[in-house]
């Protein structure tokens, strides 16, 4: 693949700058206890944790929204969370993390979904979900596209889909037909649910596990993922298929028969919580930056071998990523 230089990834970056990208998807608030370990309890062969403070998060589609807004993306967050405390801590954390929040919807009838993550030593040591997975009806999609309708100028569109229920099949096509009309990418983050509803996006970003289950059949070898790439390609009709294979770092699948690897650039390994989701992120920006795919898709592993680097949620920063060029 073809090697970025720092000038050419500084240029991208001043490009994006006050872009507008979309994120609809599954929002989620990542709540975060940290402690250290030094005992196991007598009650179970179990770590005993010594809680030292509590932090919370953007997470799901948030977290895809925060990592645009650090690259300097302006992005507008769509989903729903529900009438409680956790809904209203992570509309106050989007908000005072320079997200427009317009697109955030209650829902009284599902509770916000919230990740707790037990961190002993900056280890993850165990993880409580509180979630409900119900799809949302028709009203509610249309309610979202209404926020799409609203803005005056849209460079982008993500779809976060983490099998929460805010991503249903209308909605799909109401995002589609908007990305049509405006004549903006569309960037799709799926899950097993619609796998092959998403025709004709721009960039299809699955991980290994999601296309294995998808198609039926392991991606072990090389021969197994350029099998699948084509695959989807020729399925999805879409303009690019970006497969992430975890430490082996991506293979991208373009329409004109071009096929590129993108190896790993994870140093060490701390935490890959979120890494997709800088991923996402990394790429769509670059895209509106003006970057061709094959550099949108090497900066987009970029970003996601930094971060996981770090234990915890964090986002990508323009000058963690150009410093993390040459490494």
């Amino acid at each position: 693949m073809h090697q970025l230089t720092t000038q050419r990834v500084e240029e991208i970056v001043q490009n994006l700058q006050g872009k507008t990208i979309a994120v609809i998807g599954d929002l989620m608030l990542d709540r975060y206890f940290w402690g250290s370990v030094s005992r196991i309890s007598p009650e179970a062969p179990v770590p005993v944790i010594d809680i030292e403070h509590e932090t919370f998060h953007l997470g799901g589609a948030a977290n895809v929204a925060h990592n645009l807004r650090s690259l300097g993306i302006h992005p507008v967050l769509c989903g729903i969370v529900g009438d409680d405390d956790e809904g209203d801590t992570l509309r106050n954390t989007a908000k005072s993390s320079g997200l427009n929040i317009s697109g955030i919807l209650t829902d009284i009838h599902r509770p916000t979904t919230v990740k707790t993550r037990i961190m002993g030593n900056n280890q993850h040591i165990a993880r409580l979900d509180k979630e409900k997975r119900d799809f949302i009806n028709d009203d509610t999609s249309s309610a979202i596209l209404s926020v799409l309708n609203s803005l005056q100028d849209l460079d982008g569109i993500i779809i976060e889909d983490y099998n929460k229920g805010v991503i249903t099949r209308h909605l799909i096509q109401l995002l589609t037909d908007v990305s049509k009309e405006k004549n903006i990418p569309l960037f799709v983050d799926p899950k097993r649910n619609f796998f092959f509803d998403y025709k004709h996006a721009t960039v299809f970003k699955p991980n290994r596990k999601e296309a294995q289950e998808a198609l039926g059949y392991a991606l072990k070898n090389t021969s197994d993922i350029m099998r699948a790439g084509s695959e989807l390609l020729e399925r999805l009709e879409a303009e690019n298929v970006l497969l992430t294979l975890g430490e082996e770092g991506m293979m991208l699948f373009q329409q004109n028969g071009d096929i590129s690897s993108v190896p790993t650039k994870a140093r060490h390994i701390a935490d890959v919580s979120g890494a997709g989701d800088t991923a996402i992120a990394t790429l769509a920006a670059a895209i509106t930056g003006g970057a061709t795919m094959t550099e949108a898709a090497e900066l987009a592993n970029i970003g996601a071998g930094v971060v996981c680097e770090e234990p915890g949620i964090v986002s990508i920063q323009p000058q963690v990523l150009i410093s993390a060029l040459n490494y």
